[in-house]
């Protein structure tokens, strides 16, 4: 099976609740959540797609580079390239059901494993999803993290709990879905957290805590404050505020603020390594990937799922040569140029 094979056996299975587009930009799923669209106008989703894409690289072929270090070490685990399966869920109520939540999560952390990386098992309304993701990540001797929705802090420790019971190499609360949509229909209570909630959290364990949908630079400093080893810079995929920025935008701020303090990982718009590139020219260390990786997932499970992160390594291999960028710290705001972004971005280089 190649990859045109694949996507369209996902777009019979998907059911239309993704169309699997040429290009997955946010315009013809806007407003589809549940669903796999961007809320409201789905702004924020298609500002994600089309400010990465003013990101332009510039190509140098006189170098020395012919064969660059793609490695990345994420909490002692390395990992042959820097882009992670984000935490996706909901296959019932945002992807169809043509597979089951335990079929989804399990092709997502085996075929990010078999590529060369790990995924994160994220949360869900239904609180089984969760367990599904546990699941998976036993049976991959905890080669993965979990992400917990901003519920209680009494429900969230003790879902850290299951977490380190499974062997997850790091835990966390995807913060941004304080306003999720499917948690409010399915009455899940989310909301924002305050310091001390996050310190509560974070002293409980001994794993590494990441804070995902972090689009601020004061909120990333108060993330380094409160001791949570990673972020990700995150408008949780244009899910949850309508005109919100993009997390390319914000990036190149916030990793200025607390880049070397914190892993500062980012997603939204990532559909291709050369936009794994970008991001990590703009400040992340790495990046998160999730609908592409949806696709490979209802394509072809984890053989899928393996395709488009092998697609998307190879894409950020030879970005790397053709940039003469020997390894990922080489990759730097050197390496791009802005074309149509706003001056605020320009004046950060």
């Amino acid at each position: 099976m190649n990859i045109k094979e694949m996507e369209k056996t996902a777009r019979e299975n998907l059911k239309g609740y993704c169309r699997v587009c040429p290009e997955c930009d946010g315009y013809a799923c806007q407003g589809e959540v549940p669903g796999m669209g961007g809320v409201g106008t789905a702004s924020a989703f298609k500002a994600n797609v089309a400010d990465l894409k003013n990101v332009k690289l510039k190509l140098r072929t006189i170098h020395d580079v012919k064969d660059p270090d793609m490695g990345f070490d994420f909490f002692g685990e390395t990992l042959d390239f820097p882009i992670i399966t984000a935490p996706v869920t909901g296959s019932v109520y945002n992807m169809g059901g043509a597979l089951s939540e335990r079929e989804y999560i399990q092709s997502a952390v085996q075929g990010s494993i078999e590529a060369g990386t790990i995924a994160m098992a994220g949360d869900s309304a239904d609180l089984t999803m969760y367990q599904d993701g546990l699941w998976a990540l036993e049976n991959a001797d905890g080669k993965g993290c979990c992400i917990i929705k901003p519920r209680s802090n009494r429900e969230i420790l003790r879902n850290l709990k299951e977490a380190e019971k499974a062997g997850a190499k790091a835990v966390g609360v995807d913060i941004d879905g304080a306003g999720l949509i499917t948690m409010s229909l399915k009455g899940q209570p989310v909301g924002p957290k305050t310091k001390e909630e996050l310190k509560q959290l974070i002293t409980s364990t001994k794993l590494p805590f990441i804070l995902k949908g972090v689009m601020t630079p004061d909120e990333a400093e108060l993330a380094v404050e409160v001791g949570a080893k990673a972020i990700v810079v995150s408008n949780h995929g244009g899910r949850v505020l309508d005109h919100a920025e993009s997390s390319m935008k914000v990036l190149p701020e916030i990793s200025k603020r607390v880049k070397g303090k914190i892993m500062v990982l980012a997603d939204g718009g990532v559909r291709s390594g050369v936009d794994a590139f970008k991001m990590i020219a703009l400040g992340a260390d790495a990046v998160l990937v999730g609908r592409p990786v949806v696709i490979g997932a209802f394509g072809a499970f984890s053989h899928g799922v393996r395709m488009v992160l092998d697609e998307m390594k190879n894409q950020l291999y030879q970005s790397m040569i053709l940039t003469g960028s020997a390894d990922l710290k080489g990759i730097d705001e050197e390496k791009i140029v802005f074309d149509s972004i706003d001056r605020r971005i320009r004046e950060l280089k």
